[in-house]
């Protein structure tokens, strides 16, 4: 009976912790093809009537070549900036995205592939996770290389704006996978979690202070969080580096092969191209969505500037 008991207490403990029912698990048993498309395979999909394409990336770079019938996209297209905590870049509420999401086409039966016109890497994770959070995971993934490789082979790019056209989306059923900064203080030093910081590591370690002259951000990092910047996690064309490399690198930085990761950054964007990578290896995983940008603005939440062992 006292056997039981325990069995039923952790249980318990673990559907209200952060590893419980909100931490977006892989995509499939091989989460990097649910993930991630490559050229060769969206050439065969490209006359698919269901298809939507996104290009992330600036007007110029859009007007000078993108795939043929994608539409033009930025992270605030799907994302709000809450003013009253001052932070950037927010997921927003149901009804906003839904609305905003059928303004690019997205409707009921949508295959979507985003993809970034230059080096938009991070803007482009941002997006597929906000399809993610808008419960599209099962018909949503990037084109590992974005454009870049897509030419690389040669494939067809046009500079003809593509026609704008309204989506039907029913209501959207939420993956609420984002936690708050209470949520990630719980979580510092907890058994099976790993806080990780997706900035490059001189803002990790102190050397440099991200956010704005107006408001700067403390130096460090969250106490307990390993660093793997996401930019070591993909290559010089930056598509998404090897699996055994990419498990290579999450070991090295402290990081449990089965561990939940708690990812973070600057203001929510960065972590999510580290957070691709950590699904295709199979981690659960969640967004601090108000990061560092709202970490250090609260001074009750602690920082430090040394690595941890």
């Amino acid at each position: 009976m006292r056997r039981l008991l325990s069995l039923l207490l952790l249980a318990t403990l673990a559907a209200c912790s952060p590893a419980g029912r909100r931490a977006l698990a892989p995509a499939a048993s091989d989460p990097r093809t649910a993930l991630l498309i490559t050229p060769a395979d969206l050439a065969r999909r490209l006359s698919d009537s269901s298809l939507t394409l996104l290009h992330v990336g600036t007007p110029a770079d859009y007007a000078a070549a993108h795939l043929p019938g994608a539409r033009l996209t930025s992270v605030m297209n799907v994302n709000v900036a809450d003013t009253a905590r001052r932070l950037s870049v927010e997921m927003p509420s149901p009804d906003t995205l839904r609305s905003r999401l059928a303004a690019l086409g997205i409707s009921d039966g949508s295959r979507v592939v985003v993809y970034f016109g230059e080096d938009m890497v991070f803007p482009t994770t941002r997006i597929l996770f906000t399809l993610f959070y808008a419960g599209l995971g099962d018909r949503a993934v990037m084109l590992d290389g974005g454009l870049p490789a897509w030419e690389a082979e040669g494939r067809p790019t046009t500079a003809a704006f593509a026609a704008a056209r309204t989506g039907s989306l029913s209501a959207l059923r939420l993956r609420d996978f984002v936690v708050d900064a209470d949520a990630v203080r719980r979580a510092i030093g907890k058994r099976g979690v790993s806080i990780v910081d997706a900035r490059d590591a001189e803002f990790y370690t102190g050397a440099r202070r991200g956010g704005t002259a107006q408001a700067p951000h403390r130096a460090g990092h969250i106490p307990s969080a390993k660093s793997v910047p996401w930019m070591r996690l993909y290559d010089e064309q930056l598509r998404l580096k090897p699996r055994a490399e990419l498990a290579r690198l999450f070991a090295d930085a402290g990081i449990g092969a089965n561990d939940l990761i708690i990812g973070y950054c600057h203001t929510g964007q960065q972590a999510t191209a580290m957070l691709l990578a950590a699904r295709t290896l199979g981690h659960r995983v969640l967004l601090y969505d108000g990061s560092y940008q709202e970490w250090s603005a609260r001074a009750e939440m602690p920082v430090e500037t040394q690595t941890p062992r």
